[in-house]
């Protein structure tokens, strides 16, 4: 195992724009597409490609500041349209435990985006849409690969592209530092 993988989703519903498929771009990593079919299966391949010490998750979200996911539940519940016109509310893996913990170091993060003066907060849940969901499943593969942290973290749509790629730069080194030590 080596490195931090990252991804973020493509663009949906009316946006042309998804930041955080621009935050996976500027650091190098995998764009998911936003599909409750499809999603899962692109993640799976990302984490054998890539073979990842450190696993961050980011999706953009209607929010004023930066959100550091800490749970991951088994229910997808959102009326929005996946970009397939699929809309979900039923478990995600019904043999699943009804939460999963993210196990990136979440209160961490958050004090060093603050200290750079980056809109920050810890957050309970990844919502109902495509960005929970993916978190579940990252935190259910990560259950066969020991070693290997992971999490979710929600970008406002709004930031400058600037401060988002930092922020972002942050996350990951914050998230790396314990587990490359």
């Amino acid at each position: 195992m080596s490195g931090v993988l990252v991804t973020g989703f493509e663009p949906f519903g009316s946006s042309d724009v998804n930041t955080s498929q621009q935050i996976a771009e500027a650091l190098g990593g995998v764009v998911l597409p936003v599909s409750y079919a499809r999603a899962a299966d692109a993640l799976y391949d990302a984490l054998n490609v890539a073979d990842p010490d450190v696993v961050i998750c980011f999706g953009q979200a209607d929010r004023e500041a930066i959100s550091v996911e800490r749970f991951a539940l088994n229910l997808d519940g959102s009326e929005s349209e996946d970009n397939d016109g699929v809309v979900s509310s039923a478990e995600i893996d019904p043999k699943g435990p009804v939460a999963y913990r993210s196990t990136l170091p979440v209160d961490e993060i958050v004090a060093a985006l603050r200290d750079e003066d980056i809109p920050a907060e810890a957050s309970r849940t990844a919502g109902g849409f495509l960005c929970n969901r993916v978190f579940y499943v990252l935190m259910g593969l990560l259950e066969d690969r020991p070693g290997t942290t992971g999490g979710f973290v929600h970008v406002p749509e709004d930031m400058p592209l600037s401060l988002l790629v930092r922020a972002g730069e942050i996350v990951v080194a914050r998230s790396a530092a314990p587990a490359l030590s």
